[in-house]
């Protein structure tokens, strides 16, 4: 089955999709579907945000919200599908490493029981190093924002 249609736009992509697209697995997987795929532009995925990730138990007890750190790692991993998708690496093997993190700031805390949608575009594209600005909401309702550069390389050997 091909995704892809004549404006270059993919999705929306299933569990199975993404995790063809990313080397993550639970408990680090922060992607559950990809609503719309840009090739070359942007990607708005959607991450289902519910009690039972095991972070909650310690972040925090009585009041459990999404740690920062991870909502930003949930951003970089729809980036990873945007840049995997777009660069034609899907299944490669290819990595995309964090390299810097800027202007993160979160607005609204992420409680359990929501679906935090991650939208992330380029802002520049080269064939090893992109740059992103991404945003994560809720309901329309800004709850994190952060610009991040990735690159993309070889897994480790070992």
């Amino acid at each position: 089955m091909n995704d892809t249609v004549t404006t270059g736009s993919l999705g929306p992509l299933d569990i199975g999709r993404v995790m063809a697209a990313l080397p993550h697995r639970y408990p680090m997987l922060l992607v559950d579907r990809v609503e719309e795929l840009i090739l070359d532009r942007s990607i708005a995925a959607i991450k289902a945000v519910t009690i039972n990730e095991n972070f909650f138990q310690g972040h925090f007890p009585g009041r459990p919200i999404m740690p920062g750190v991870l909502i930003v790692e949930a951003m970089a991993q729809a980036a990873g599908i945007l840049a995997v998708e777009s660069l034609g690496l899907a299944g490669s093997g290819k990595l995309v490493y964090f390299m810097a993190i800027d202007g993160a700031k979160f607005r609204k805390p992420v409680e359990p029981g929501v679906l935090l949608r991650l939208e992330v575009e380029f802002v520049q594209k080269r064939s090893s190093v992109c740059k992103f600005a991404g945003r994560a909401t809720i309901d329309g309702q800004l709850a994190a924002e952060a610009n991040f550069t990735a690159m993309i390389a070889d897994p480790p050997k070992g």
